[in-house]
């Protein structure tokens, strides 16, 4: 096996997640169901958005006594968008809205890594734009809780339904088990993410080089000039032309061939 096809393996072959990676999770809390839950989550989907839906939806059913609890969850990933997952289409709104706002229990639970408790909207005096916007949607308690994620990642979870003062300190403290049990899932899932990402980013870097390999070698075989020469002359239309040049490469390539070029991994 080539080199190359032994690192597009070990970029590409992101879902066989080692075992002893989930074994590594310290499952201390007593609901031993709660880590199971979050990794069948993340074996099911290595997606991050898919699995921060996910871990939405299954955190909502988790906090949902007799009223429903709806969850969102928000991520800011240095130098990337921000990722809003939700339980429900109201969840979604009601994040989007906080955000519109730019301040709010979420928010601020991410930017401060504290727990923020709203007892009752209706008598609540922090975000008074954003509390009238929940009450508008029936909302009356919310909690926000910080998940711990790695260096340059920042998320919190929302509880919000539509029982006053529904979040006391036995609820606060459950959420923030929960929040420590799925920050520990959560970091796998940013890493699975990195790996994905790296596997794109390494696969598009791979078939650009052999795009312009293969036109360094077309116009060589015109022009009757050395590597370099070829490369040059590339370089210059590619300036000349204001197009990058693995794009003019493959059109190159697609003009001269059956259609673009392509990398293939041994195996």
């Amino acid at each position: 096996m080539s080199t190359e096809s032994k690192l597009g393996e070990q970029f590409l072959d992101t879902r066989n997640v080692d075992d002893a990676v989930l074994d590594a999770i310290d499952i201390k809390a007593p609901d031993r169901d709660v880590p199971a839950d979050l990794q069948v989550l993340l074996q099911q989907d290595t997606d991050l958005s898919g699995f921060l839906h996910g871990l939405a939806q299954v955190s909502a059913e988790r906090f949902s006594g007799t009223q429903p609890v709806l969850c969102s969850i928000i991520l800011d990933r240095a130098k990337r968008n921000v990722v809003v997952a939700a339980s429900s289409p109201e969840a979604a709104r009601l994040d989007e809205v906080q955000a519109g706002f730019d301040e709010g229990p979420c928010l601020e639970a991410q930017r401060t890594n504290t727990v923020i408790s709203v007892a009752d909207v209706r008598t609540e005096r922090r975000w008074p734009g954003y509390m009238a916007a929940v009450r508008e949607f029936g909302m009356r308690s919310v909690l926000a809780v910080p998940l711990t994620l790695q260096s340059g990642a920042a998320a919190a979870m929302n509880l919000y339904t539509s029982t006053p003062e529904a979040f006391g300190p036995a609820e606060i403290e459950a959420a923030q088990r929960y929040a420590e049990l799925a920050s520990k899932v959560g970091v796998i899932a940013l890493r699975l993410a990195a790996y994905s990402e790296n596997a794109a980013h390494l696969k598009a870097a791979m078939e650009s080089r052999t795009a312009i390999d293969i036109a360094i070698g077309v116009v060589m075989a015109q022009n009757r000039c050395s590597q370099q020469a070829a490369f040059d002359i590339l370089r210059q239309a590619s300036s000349h032309r204001n197009v990058k040049l693995r794009v003019l490469a493959e059109e190159l390539v697609a003009s001269v061939g059956r259609g673009s070029a392509s990398t293939v991994f041994d195996t």
